[in-house]
C-alpha cells in the first residue's frame, strides 16, 4: 500500500538550529538514509511558509494570499511516498523522521484514489 507522509516542522527548525554542526549533519544524513530506503519517493524539498502563496477561487475570481493556508497549526515541512506493506511499517520509517524527534510531526496518510 501507499502512504503519504507530511512532515511537520513544528519546533523542528528552531530546535535543529541550536544543535551542535555534527549533530546537524546527522539529521541531514538521517534524511537523506529515509530518501534513499526501498520504497521511498521522495519529492524535491518544500521553500519556507513564508515563501507560500496560498490560492482560492471565490464566486468565479481567483485570490491570492502571500503565505501559507491560515488554517494550518504547523507548517508543513515536506512530504515523501512510502510504498509499504502495512501502517506499522509505515510508522517506522516516519520515527527515523528527524523532524519527529525535534518537536515536529509526521502524518501518515494511506493513499486513495477517488476517481
Amino acid at each position: 500500500m501507499k502512504y503519504i507522509m507530511l512532515v511537520y516542522q513544528g519546533s523542528a527548525l528552531d530546535e535543529q538550529a541550536a544543535l551542535t554542526e555534527d549533530e546537524q549533519k546527522q539529521v541531514y544524513a538521517d534524511y537523506h538514509a529515509i530518501n534513499q530506503s526501498p520504497g521511498v519517493t521522495s519529492v524535491p524539498p518544500m521553500g519556507l511558509p513564508e515563501h507560500a502563496t496560498t490560492v482560492r477561487v471565490e464566486g468565479g475570481k481567483t485570490l491570492t494570499t502571500d503565505g501559507p493556508f491560515v488554517g494550518m497549526k504547523e507548517a508543513v515541512g515536506g512530504l515523501f511516498i512510502l510504498e509499504a506493506d502495512d501502517i506499522d511499517a509505515a510508522i517506522e520509517v516516519a520515527a527515523r523522521v528527524p523532524a519527529a524527534r525535534y518537536g515536529g510531526a509526521v502524518e501518515i496518510r494511506p493513499s486513495e484514489v477517488y476517481w
